[in-house]
């Protein structure tokens, strides 16, 4: 991938965003708002916006052929190096800005992310999803400026074979590292897959919410524990999970993990589907916005989007952190007509995480079932069946057959049901 930053030091950067379609300056504005915050993120500084209207997508650089020589023109007066669009670009636009300057980089917004996810991946597990998803995103956007991989990837089998050009060797280089990558993940989700039906009979909640929403100081407020909380886009990417303790009887698994970002590269989200996995997997998720920001609306419509998307329930709380942001009453009143069911909580000064826990309490209870079965003896797969992934809360051997009272998760003993009207 590009590097963002270059010898250590800060890259100056123009950011480009484009009205059309429905889009309006002031949406356009926000988009460009929160670009900037991903650039400082990479290590960039920005030094300018530009924004023009198009009736139609230029399709040989998005933008006008005029503004975008003027965009390089400017760039190189001010000693720019960089150029990100909040849009994707075509591989074919990639390269028509190349040939442009070769002084100016220009990347997109999915470029952009995925190198913040390279600075901030840790584990192998992180590290081996971000290689995949940025070499996926790499390999139709292949030219000569991505010579001599082999440097990287070399070894054995790497040379040019008869006639094969050094873009064609690149090409192969990438496509056997990314089948080489997945074999990995696979390994990786099957062990996950394991621990995962470790945990199957407890109750388990997923932090899910809008990046830099304050989802690890959350789960750190709610567990005690130590988590990284850092006030910057995308500080966690691996999945966090703690033990909660929630009044007297009742105990669940939170699970923190990557943050969601409006416009996230879909080959991030196919790779970290091992890690969003866990919010699938969860029987409940805090969805957690920034009270402060602006855009929260359309934070909460790009969540509820990436849930859909990778397949989890709707049962969630929504969740207005950051409350102690807010000093103007009028705004307050605002959201609380906008988020009506909301719980408005802080999760720095431990500001109403009672409230919080109580409906955590209500959302476990509603999620449970307890059940009473006489099973008889004669049916042992069934009488152990019976017993997995639940709480036994009575156990009694009677002369024809076993008494069993469980509780487990709805969906498990609705499992049970439908095992035993077979």
């Amino acid at each position: 991938m590009i590097s963002i930053k270059s010898n250590s030091s800060t890259e100056n950067a123009f950011l480009v965003g484009a009205i059309y379609g429905s889009l309006t300056r002031k949406k356009v504005n926000e988009h460009l708002d929160e670009l900037s915050l991903l650039s400082e993120t990479a290590g960039a500084n920005i030094v300018h916006y530009y924004v023009q209207r198009l009736n139609k997508i230029n399709p040989a650089f998005f933008i006008g052929p005029g503004k975008a020589k003027q965009i390089i023109e400017h760039a190189k007066s001010l000693n720019v190096s960089l150029v990100i669009f909040d849009d994707e670009l075509s591989p074919a636009q990639i390269k028509n800005f190349s040939n442009l300057s070769k002084s100016v980089k220009v990347i997109d917004r999915s470029s952009l992310i995925l190198e913040i996810f390279s600075l901030h991946a840790k584990t192998k597990e992180a590290k081996t999803q971000v290689e995949l998803a940025q070499l996926e995103y790499l390999l139709p956007r292949l030219t000569r400026a991505w010579t001599h991989l082999e440097r990287q990837m070399g070894g054995i089998g790497t040379r040019a074979g008869a006639g094969e050009t050094q873009i064609e060797v690149d090409r192969r280089l990438v496509r056997t590292r990314i089948s080489n990558l997945k074999k990995e993940l696979s390994k990786i989700d099957m062990e996950k897959e394991t621990q995962r039906k470790k945990r199957n009979k407890e109750y388990k909640i997923a932090l899910a919410g809008y990046t830099n929403a304050g989802k690890s100081t959350l789960m750190k407020c709610l567990t005690g524990s130590n988590v990284l909380i850092e006030d910057q886009l995308f500080a966690t990417l691996d999945t966090t999970i703690r033990k909660i303790k929630l009044g007297k009887n009742h105990t669940a698994l939170l699970s923190d993990t990557v943050g969601f970002i409006r416009k996230l590269p879909h080959h991030l989200v196919a790779s970290f589907k091992s890690t969003l996995q866990e919010v699938v997997e969860a029987d409940l998720a805090l969805v957690t916005l920034d009270a402060s920001s602006e855009a929260i609306n359309d934070h909460y419509e790009t969540i509820l989007k990436v849930l859909k998307d990778i397949g989890a329930n709707d049962n969630h709380i929504l969740i207005l952190n950051k409350i102690d942001k807010i000093k103007d009453e009028s705004r307050f009143n605002l959201l609380k007509k906008k988020f009506p069911n909301a719980i408005y909580i802080s999760a720095k000064n431990s500001l109403r995480i009672d409230a919080l826990k109580r409906d955590i309490v209500k959302k476990i209870d509603n999620g449970f079932k307890t059940i009473e079965l006489d099973l008889p003896y004669e049916k042992p797969k069934q009488i152990a069946y019976c017993q997995k992934n639940v709480d036994v809360l009575k156990r009694d051997y009677m002369d024809s057959h076993m008494y069993l009272k469980i509780r487990g998760p709805a969906k498990q003993i609705n499992k049970i049901k439908a095992m035993l009207n077979k």
